[in-house]
């Protein structure tokens, strides 16, 4: 009986979130009250807040399960495995989730565009991922010259990269090979931040180099003294 109840409490959430999203649509985002979101999903007030703290988190996803399964990502990585590959690897399951709610993801984006309120809600979600990403990047690598600022850097240009490709899909109204896309832009920052220096046990320093495959062999020189010379 038990293994019924996480699918009960996911089919009122998405009621309840369905009902909102046609009520703001058609009436407005301020002009819509708690109590007819609730009523048009068939639940009570109470009920309501169970799921959703406020109105303005009832068409968002549940960041907090997508943060989870990110620290998965991280928490079940080989030690082999370059950090900033895990990285793409663990945002790249955000990217998915999103695609996978499909008209639901694309009408949020539109009530976004619409309703300053829900604008900067979304922006203020958004921003946890880049804080767990970094995280992960400085726990790493921390310790490596430059390896605190290496993170900053890498963490946002993964989650950079996930907002972009996301926004076209969604302006595209959830169409096109948005992972394809996603793949792709994840390479790029490998290619490009793929260089830093790791400490090796005897005090000297190695530089690990990540290049483009049929780079020129002057911009291959070009790269590792650069790396070098930090």
């Amino acid at each position: 009986m038990t293994s019924g109840v996480p699918d009960r409490r996911r089919r009122v959430r998405e009621a309840l979130t369905a009902a909102a999203i046609d009520l703001f649509q058609a009436k407005g985002f301020d002009e819509t009250t708690v109590d007819e979101i609730a009523a048009a999903a068939g639940v009570g007030r109470r009920t309501f807040f169970r799921y959703f703290p406020s109105k303005e988190d009832v068409i968002f996803p549940d960041h907090e399960a997508r943060l989870v399964r990110v620290a998965e990502v991280f928490a079940t990585a080989s030690a082999d495995e370059p950090p900033l590959s895990v990285a793409c690897r663990a945002v790249h399951t955000v990217l998915e989730a999103y695609i996978d709610e499909g008209v639901i993801a694309v009408q949020r984006y539109r009530l976004t565009r619409d309703f300053p309120q829900l604008r900067a809600r979304e922006i203020a979600s958004a921003h946890t991922y880049n804080i767990a990403v970094t995280r992960y990047l400085r726990d790493r690598v921390g310790d490596e010259p430059e390896g605190a600022l290496w993170a900053e850097v890498a963490g946002s240009a993964v989650v950079a990269a996930h907002n972009h490709v996301l926004r076209q899909w969604l302006k595209a109204g959830g169409k096109g090979d948005a992972l394809g896309k996603a793949d792709r832009a994840f390479r790029y920052i490998r290619e490009t931040l793929g260089v830093t220096a790791a400490r090796a046990d005897d005090g000297e320093d190695v530089v690990v180099a990540v290049l483009r495959r049929g780079m020129p062999l002057a911009n291959v020189v070009r790269r590792i003294e650069d790396a070098l010379e930090r």
